[in-house]
């Protein structure tokens, strides 16, 4: 079941100016092995680290570092997760990320569902809104 959806855009241009003039951003923003990639690539994960950020319905406290883009074998994007970005995932019951990025044209869009059974629907739970019979 779909519980979250989240897309976001970054004018890369803008993104690398950001980057110039504060330099402690990017690590702030990214893990060690997002952190040397072109900016290109680092404005498309950024763009999935904020639609991540959507589809999670934006929670105060999320740390940016606990969101990180990997690849497959084969060259497709994976969201990872960990600390706040995680418990906040498991408290809405998302247990599968699903994600798409994207850059051409000084533009990287990201997209993001967040997939699993929200945890007030399981019966039984004092938070459910399921009717029990």
């Amino acid at each position: 079941m779909i519980i979250g959806t989240g897309i976001d855009v970054v004018d890369t241009e803008r993104f690398a100016r950001q980057l110039e003039r504060t330099p402690r951003l990017r690590e702030r923003l990214f893990v060690p092995a997002e952190r040397e990639l072109p900016v290109q690539s680092l404005a498309a994960r950024f763009a999935a680290k904020e639609a991540a950020a959507k589809a999670l319905k934006a929670p105060p406290g999320m740390i940016w570092q606990h969101c990180w883009v990997e690849k497959t074998e084969w060259g497709a994007p994976v969201l990872r997760t960990e600390g706040t970005v995680a418990a906040e995932a498991a408290k809405q019951g998302i247990d599968r990320w699903h994600l798409s990025m994207s850059h051409d044209g000084g533009i990287a869009m990201a997209y993001v569902v967040a997939e699993g059974f929200p945890v007030d629907a399981i019966p039984g739970n004092e938070l459910s809104a399921v009717p029990t019979a």
